[in-house]
């Protein structure tokens, strides 16, 4: 079993990202196709200008759930499970439902499915750290952080929260103005954020192999 065990964990970085490597592939032709079918996005007015944005976010978040998966499959090892291979389609279901919504009309909904789509990705990096945490292997890192407590969620509660009501919002008011393009650009913002913390805390981790293989 111990064999088995350590195979599965070694196969688990490639087949991982293989897996959504795949998804995220779909994803991004899928968000060229909108693009490229979307006459009204190549006029001069408020509409294109909001679908940009829209766009450049959803690109921006497609980058970000990439670059999460692959740093923590490449810094850390645990014992597979099951839903380790259903979270890849579970999330590009989600990601080809966010682009399905970029037309005007389903704005509101847009920053909904982006809500979702946090939420979902919190909790399945929180899983994977948990399982990491678990296995020994991984003692090196974590013995220099304390288990995550339910305080450090807030930040994600308030933008999971937050994201919801935007989409409420323009999806009940149909306001397509300011407000909606602000959304918009804090969500872009968050997700610039959340590419900054993902980027710092690969560097720490890496500086601290770095330090003392020195």
């Amino acid at each position: 079993m111990t064999t088995i065990r350590k195979r599965a964990k070694d196969q688990l970085p490639t087949v991982l990202l293989t897996l959504l490597s795949i998804v995220q592939a779909l994803a991004l032709e899928l968000l060229w196709t909108q693009v490229t079918g979307s006459t009204y996005l190549f006029t001069l007015d408020w509409t294109a200008l909001l679908t940009w944005v829209q766009t450049a976010t959803t690109f921006l978040g497609i980058i970000v759930i990439w670059l999460v998966y692959a740093s923590t499959a490449m810094r850390f090892r645990w014992v597979p499970s099951t839903s380790d291979s259903i979270y890849p389609f579970v999330i590009g279901l989600l990601e080809f439902i966010l682009i399905e919504t970029h037309v005007p009309q389903y704005f509101g909904l847009w920053f909904i499915c982006m809500a979702i789509i946090f939420a979902l990705m919190t909790w399945v990096s929180h899983t994977k750290m948990r399982r990491a945490r678990q296995d020994g292997e991984n003692d090196e890192f974590f013995s220099q952080f304390a288990p995550a407590t339910i305080r450090d969620f807030y930040p994600v509660f308030r933008i999971v929260v937050a994201l919801l009501a935007a989409g409420t919002y323009v999806q009940v008011s149909g306001d397509r103005g300011v407000i909606a393009l602000l959304a918009a650009l804090g969500t872009s913002g968050m997700l610039v954020w959340q590419l900054i913390t993902t980027a710092r805390f690969w560097e720490m981790s890496v500086a601290k192999i770095e330090s003392e293989s020195g």
